[in-house]
Order: structure tokens, then sequence, then C-alpha cells
């Protein structure tokens, strides 16, 4: 009867928990081109300006293939309006709005010239860089009320931390951010292999109610096959030998999986999460051979690494500030003015 049981019970479980992509959101520098992280990084007191600054960014809009020249602060509404619902807490979109506002200003002073993916200009309005909507892109894409019921709030979010930037010992900061941690963040180290003291892998509450916060994508036991062979030609993996085959090597302090094994050969998770499309590389793979069916049940969505948004409004609905919020998943830096005359 024993053994009935252990046969009639067995599920083939594979654990890797791995951080996610993003929000989407960022294209940080990656492990193949760390040589560019942090150059010319500023200090808010010897920082040079670029000299056709006078208030206004150069964004690329990759619809039209147009730059457009506009006013800082106006961008950084259109970007708060696309990258953190305006239903949040108004100090997560203060703190939505600092984060922007350091990563544009960051990206800026690195790319004056134009980003090597979109040399007309350091900033572009795709996930790429961070997503911007126009007032009359959001009105067009939201309830007909919207503009009326939350414009103001992202005004409020905006102008009330005006020039506002993040500093990590006097140098702005990389500030990225994500949608849901699963309740840690990520060390930038074990995404992107470069080591930041203020991306710290930190603890992040009040994420359960995020829409993403647990997701599963299902498939058949041959189509999960099919895929691990064909973009890992050595794998030889098959239905009878996934357990086998396919071992966790590594896991973050955040207990997102680093690296595997497939067949003897050290996979980065980030490549199964990219492979079958998932919100995050925080994850679970089930296998069942008596249905023959895969479960790979995820947690998080985005990279992980820098603010959780959804954390953010949660720990804003727990009567946390602006500056509270971004100190906490920001380890170490200080709030300051970029320029006062913005």
């Amino acid at each position: 009867m024993k053994k009935v049981g252990i046969y009639t019970s067995v599920i083939l479980i594979i654990v890797i928990f791995i951080p996610a992509l993003i929000v989407k959101t960022f294209n940080f520098v990656p492990k193949e081109d760390k040589r560019q992280v942090n150059n010319n990084r500023t200090n808010p007191e010897t920082e040079e300006v670029p000299a056709d600054f006078h208030g206004y960014v150069k964004v690329y809009n990759i619809k039209n293939g147009q730059v457009m020249e506009l006013p800082l602060e106006e961008y950084i509404k259109g970007v708060v309006a696309a990258e953190m619902p305006a239903e949040f807490h108004i100090e997560a979109l203060k703190a939505q709005a600092v984060a922007s506002r350091t990563y544009a200003i960051n990206r800026m002073l690195k790319h004056g010239e134009g980003h090597p993916e979109h040399p007309e200009a350091p900033l572009c309005i795709g996930i790429h860089c961070q997503v911007y909507l126009s007032l009359e892109e959001l009105s067009s894409i939201h309830a007909k009320d919207w503009v009326e019921k939350y414009w103001g709030k992202i005004e409020e979010a905006v102008e009330s931390t005006k020039g506002q930037v993040l500093y990590y010992e006097g140098e702005l900061i990389e500030a990225l951010y994500h949608s849901t941690s699963g309740g840690m963040t990520e060390d930038a180290v074990d995404v992107f292999a470069v080591d930041l003291p203020y991306l710290k892998a930190v603890e992040s509450q009040y994420e359960e109610d995020a829409p993403r916060y647990k997701s599963t994508v299902t498939m058949s036991g041959d189509e999960f096959v099919d895929k691990i062979n064909k973009k890992f030609p050595d794998a030889h993996v098959t239905t009878e030998n996934i357990a086998e085959k396919i071992k966790l090597v590594e896991k973050t302090e955040s207990g997102r999986v680093k690296k595997i094994s497939i067949n003897g050969s050290i996979v980065d998770g980030r490549e199964i999460r990219e492979l079958f499309n998932l919100n995050s590389t925080n994850f679970k793979i089930y296998y069942n051979p008596s249905t023959n069916i895969v479960e790979i049940e995820t947690i998080g969505y985005g990279h992980g690494v820098g603010m959780s948004q959804w954390g953010a409004n949660g720990m804003a609905k727990n009567g946390k500030n602006y500056e509270e919020i971004l100190k906490h998943y920001y380890t170490g830096v200080e709030l300051g003015l970029w320029l006062e005359d913005i």
C-alpha cells in the first residue's frame, strides 16, 4: 500500500526561484556589457549640466521615429501616469516621481548625445527606458472620467517633489523599479552582475493584492521538453528524466534561483524565464507524470531590483511617506535637489 501511495502521488517538483523582468521596465546594462554601468556618475556639487538642457529633456518616440523635447517635470508626469496606477496612494506616486526623475536625469547625463539603442535621444518612451504617455494618450486609453479624477493627483505627486532626486554618497543613483517583488527585492549583482550598494535585497511587504503576485503557466510535458531541447540542444531531456536532467544549482539571497543545471550544463535562471515567457524569475516548476502536465507557478512581476511599486503602495497605505519608502528600497540613499531652478 505504501508503494501504491508513493507512485500515485508522485509529482516531480523542480524548485526554481529567480528574479524577474519588468517592468518590465528597464534596460539596465546586461551582464555582457557591465563595463558601461555607472560611467559618468554625478555629484550634486560638481555634476555637469548638459549645455542644451534648459529644463527640457529629449525623448525618442518609438511610435513615429520623432524626437520630442519636453519640460522635465511634464515628462515625469507622463511617466508616473504610465508606470504606476493612478489609484495608488499619493505617497507611492511621489516615490515613483522621484525614482523616475532620478532615472531620467541619470540616463540624460550618461547618454546626452543619444543612447546606443536610440542615438537620437538619451531617453525613449518605451519599456527600454521608462514608459511615457501624453495626457491625450492617457485620456484615450482610460475611462471617460480618468483625467478629471486622477490627473490632478499625478500633478500633485510630481510638483510636490519637483527637482528631487536620489543620491548615494553624493552620486546620482540608478533608480531601478519594478511592479511586484513577491516579498523580497533582489540584489542588483544577482541580476545584472553589477554590485551597487544601494540596490540590495530588502523585504517587501503588502504585495499580496497585486494582480500578478502569483501566476501559473500550464503546458504539456512534451511542450516543456520540446522547448528545453530546442533552446539547449545538448539537454537531451525527456518526460521520463526531467527531474534527473534539470537540477537547482544556486539561489540568490532572496530565494530566487541564480543557476540551474540542464544535463550538466550551467544555465542562468533568467534564460528559463525568457524561454517560457514568465512574469518573473521567482518560480516553481511542477511536473505530474500521470497527467503529463507541467505547471510553472510564478511569484512577482519584473526584475525585482530596486523599488517594488506594489510594495511602495502598501507601505504608503500603512502610514509611510515617500521619503521613507524610497529609503527602504534604495539602501543608504539621501534625497536631494538636482537643480534648484528647473
